[in-house]
């Protein structure tokens, strides 16, 4: 059977995954295209659902074991469910992890306030392929479980492991070990030794760190830049800054 009505209960209760309000309310997120499920299968991720467009053509080797959880809807029902204004022909809700809050065991990331979606998921993406698992929003950040987030992110939103809190309560976490914020009257981060273990600080695009994560902070990094250029995008800060923190270890990797 193909789904053809928006009114069905698993059609609407699948679009409301498009808003923060419905991925709380049910624990679910919503994950576009084939590569992305198949990512996601790599993962301990759980998918609850996946609809398939009646047109698609594309591998479907993915499906098996999911038979059971999958239905075929229209293509006017993929478009309504999708946020992409260009379908791929695959949509699957998958399970928010459930995590309580507990302190690093190695290396972090803490993004304190990060507002635009495609900023958070840039951030995730280059955290997992730099090895930092775990991540640590505030909750005045961009949901990195949004649509937009999650397709920057390019899986590696399967692969760490995001503590949503309130700044106080990440800031208890973290409490002894270093925070490292950017500032541009700190060290120069191409010459800065950072300690074995730490938290990286990424601010709000247009507030930078607040004063709360700065009176924390241990010790403070610039990226150096030329005079005529006042700052950079802060995902692009973040992935500078991630892989010149861990520069002796992936030096000591690829040697």
């Amino acid at each position: 059977m193909i789904l053809t009505s928006k009114n069905n209960p698993l059609v609407k209760e699948t679009a409301s995954l498009k808003e923060k309000k419905g991925r709380k309310e049910l624990s679910l997120f919503l994950v576009e295209g084939a590569k992305m499920a198949r990512e996601c299968q790599k993962s301990d991720c759980k998918i609850d659902r996946v609809f398939v467009a009646e047109s698609y053509r594309g591998d479907t080797d993915f499906l098996t074991g999911l038979e059971d959880k999958t239905a075929w809807v229209s293509d006017d029902i993929m478009r309504y469910l999708c946020d992409e204004k260009t379908p791929q022909g695959v949509l699957c809700r998958v399970e928010i992890p459930d995590r309580v809050l507990q302190a690093p065991k190695a290396s972090c990331l803490f993004l304190d306030g990060v507002s635009d979606p495609k900023n958070v998921g840039a951030i995730v993406r280059t955290a997992n392929a730099a090895g930092y698992e775990e991540i640590y929003l505030t909750k005045t950040c961009a949901d990195p479980y949004a649509p937009k987030s999650v397709r920057a992110s390019m899986s590696g939103v399967f692969f760490t492991k995001l503590y949503i809190a309130e700044r106080e309560e990440i800031l208890s976490v973290l409490n002894g070990v270093p925070l490292i914020v950017a500032d541009m009257q700190g060290e120069n981060a191409f010459t800065f030794t950072p300690p074995d273990k730490f938290a990286l600080a990424i601010g709000n695009e247009a507030n930078g760190i607040s004063e709360e994560t700065e009176r924390a902070a241990s010790r403070t990094v610039k990226i150096p830049m030329a005079a005529t250029q006042e700052s950079l995008n802060a995902a692009v800060s973040a992935g500078i800054l991630m892989y010149l923190l861990k520069k002796t270890s992936f030096t000591e990797s690829f040697k």
